[in-house]
Parts: C-alpha cells; sequence; structure tokens
C-alpha cells in the first residue's frame, strides 16, 4: 500500500516530455529521457533510469512517482491466453484491464472510469456502481501494467480498445490526452489505426470526436435497433433515441469518410432473433458500418443467458444476407469472468463481506 507522502506526490506516467521537464525542473532533454524510460522501456524505477545522474534519480524519487496504480490480483486464462488485472489506485478505488491474445495479435481493453453510471442491463460494470473519473495517468497506467502482466515482446505494439469500464466520452478529455500519450513515437508509438474508442451513443462526444484530425477508430455499442428495447438494455438511448444517434455517425462518416463499427452483444431471446437483424440492417443501411457480435459472458444474477452458437451463426448469416458486413467474435476468458468489471465485483463482494462480518 502506498504511505501517505509517496501518494501526495506527483505523477508522471500521464504528462508529455515538457510536461515532465518542467514539474521536475529538469533542462528539456532529461524531461525526454524520462518520458522514454516509463513508455518505451517500460522502467517503473528512476533508480532504473541509469542514463541519469545518481544525484538527480534520488532527487527524483522526492519530486514525484512514476504511476499512481498497483496491481493487487491478476489471472491468466490457460484456454486463451487472455490476462485480467485488477489495479488499485490511490483513493482505494479499483479497476480493471484485459489483456488478449489472438495468434500474434494482442490487444489491451482498458477502462475510462471506476465503474460506470450508464446502468447498462447485462454489464457487471455498470450493476457494481460508479464512482469517478479516472484521470490521464491512471488510464496509461493500465497499459503499461499490461505489458508488464503479459510479458508482451517489446517489439509487438498492442491494439487498444476503450471497451473496459465506463464511457469514455463522459471522460473526454483524459482519453485524448491519453491516446496522444500510446500515440507518441518516443513512447509506445502505437498507430492510431491500433487504437478504438467505444461509446454507448454519447451523441456530443461523437461529433467531438469526429472533428479531432486523427485515424483512431470509434466504435458504438448498439446491442439494438429500436428504441423501446434499446433503452431497457442500454439506458443511454433515452437521452440520445436512435434517431440522434444515426445523425450523430452520419456527421462522424461526413467529417471523416471512416468506417466504424456497432458492438452487438448477443442475448438469448432477447436480440438474437430474425427481427432484430433486420432492424439492425436497416438501421445501418447507408452507414459505413461494420458489425461485430460479441457472445456474452454470463454475470451471476443477471437475468440474461448468451445466445446458442447456432443462433449467433444464424444472426451472422442473417446480416450478411442483407450485405452487412459482420464477424462473429470469437469467445475469450469465460473461465476468468472476462466480462468487463466482474473480477472487481468479487473483490468488492468479499470486501462487503469481510466488513460486515467484522474480517480484517
Amino acid at each position: 500500500m502506498v504511505n501517505d507522502v509517496i501518494r501526495d506526490l506527483p505523477v508522471i506516467c500521464g504528462l508529455f516530455p515538457e510536461e515532465i521537464s518542467a514539474l521536475l525542473e529538469v533542462e528539456p532533454l532529461r524531461g525526454r529521457q524520462i518520458f522514454a524510460w516509463i513508455h518505451r522501456r517500460r522502467q517503473a524505477s528512476f533508480d532504473g533510469m541509469t542514463d541519469l545522474p545518481a544525484a538527480l534519480r534520488e532527487t527524483l524519487k522526492s519530486r514525484a512517482r512514476i504511476w499512481n496504480a498497483e496491481c493487487v490480483e491478476a489471472v491468466r486464462s490457460e484456454k486463451s491466453g487472455t490476462v485480467k488485472v485488477l489495479l488499485r489506485l490511490d483513493r482505494g478505488d479499483t479497476v480493471e484491464s484485459v489483456l488478449i491474445r489472438d495468434r500474434e495479435r494482442v490487444t489491451f481493453c482498458l477502462s475510462t472510469q471506476v465503474g460506470c453510471p450508464l446502468r447498462c442491463a447485462f454489464c457487471a460494470t455498470g450493476a457494481a456502481g460508479y464512482r469517478r473519473n479516472l484521470d490521464t495517468a491512471e488510464i496509461v497506467a493500465q497499459a503499461l501494467w499490461l505489458l508488464e502482466a503479459g510479458q508482451v515482446n517489446p517489439e509487438i505494439h498492442p491494439n487498444i480498445v476503450f471497451m473496459g469500464m465506463g464511457e469514455p466520452f463522459y471522460n473526454y478529455d483524459a482519453v485524448h490526452k491519453s491516446i496522444r500519450l500510446l500515440m507518441r513515437k518516443d513512447g509506445l508509438n502505437i498507430g492510431a489505426r491500433r487504437i478504438t474508442v467505444s461509446t454507448a451513443g454519447e451523441v456530443r462526444g461523437i461529433r467531438r470526436f469526429a472533428d479531432e484530425g486523427w485515424q483512431v477508430r470509434l466504435s458504438v455499442s448498439l446491442h439494438a435497433a429500436n428504441n423501446d428495447l434499446r433503452s431497457e438494455l442500454v439506458p443511454l438511448n433515452r437521452r440520445f433515441p436512435l434517431e440522434e444517434l444515426r445523425a450523430a455517425l452520419e456527421y462522424y462518416q461526413e467529417r471523416t469518410g471512416r468506417q466504424f463499427t456497432f458492438e452487438w452483444t448477443l442475448l438469448d431471446g432477447v436480440n438474437d432473433q430474425p427481427q432484430h437483424a433486420a432492424e439492425l440492417a436497416e438501421f445501418a443501411k447507408g452507414l459505413k458500418a461494420f458489425v461485430n457480435l460479441i457472445p456474452w459472458n454470463p454475470v451471476p444474477g443477471l437475468p440474461f443467458k448468451p445466445s446458442s452458437p447456432k443462433r449467433a451463426v444464424f444472426f451472422a448469416e442473417t446480416l450478411r444476407r442483407w450485405n452487412i458486413p459482420v464477424t462473429l467474435r470469437k469467445e475469450q476468458g469465460r473461465d476468468i469472468d472476462a466480462a468487463c468489471g466482474q473480477l472487481r465485483r468479487v473483490v468488492l463482494d468479499q470486501k462487503k463481506f469481510a466488513i460486515e462480518n467484522n474480517f480484517h
């Protein structure tokens, strides 16, 4: 556990090189060196920054710390290679991040909030409640921890998806800065096309995102294409119904010319029937949209079941007959409760049990 004196020190993994040099009152060269040590060379200690003078390293330890998150639990799927980590933040909050392997491809799923205020009906994160936005350093630290926990080869550039806990566009500025940091050539050097931001349909954020002038990808968690059902599954739809979402996506398409993705979690008997596929095809008509069908990872206490493999394949084939490009995501990590928020929920439930029973 981080002591109070250290906790009061500023955190630098969420800063650009020029911000590091200004904060630590060192010349710009030193700021660039420190940034490269953290992001490119994955150094978690000032002691390991061996091209800095020893006296400076000692001084830096009293002025700042590198990150503000510690790993309290990491679980690995022997079946798929998926790794999930639970990080403890300064204020005692916890947040999840996931590393997904698919042959040589590595994807990091990062969180943007502690919990989530949207309370989507099928999501473990929303069921656990919302605490606060993450700061930039807390977002970047997740990627740095996953590199370590997953023992990722330095030659591999991971894909980054902001699809973890929280609604990214409710924390726009911190997400924006974290993306810029992750893309830096003197850092992790992750290309814009390797980064995807997923929203549940926050229309204002989609329009702002469209004006960024970058090639970072957009994904929309749709899950239903009629307002009644979508409002049940994704309550944000009551504020931004499908008509407004469609207009924002048309604006995104006009501004960027880029394809985006619809995420659709398949729930047995809820949104996996032929009429649901037809509604999706109609909504996607005229949009440069790609559909990603996702098998649902069961969450204890929620009244849903995953669609059968046969039903999932039929749903995908129905979309293809409507000329909608679609993929069916391979199930990953069910053996480690890889659905977003599940590990955190387990730990919170254990903590609550210990408090209620006076265990320490």
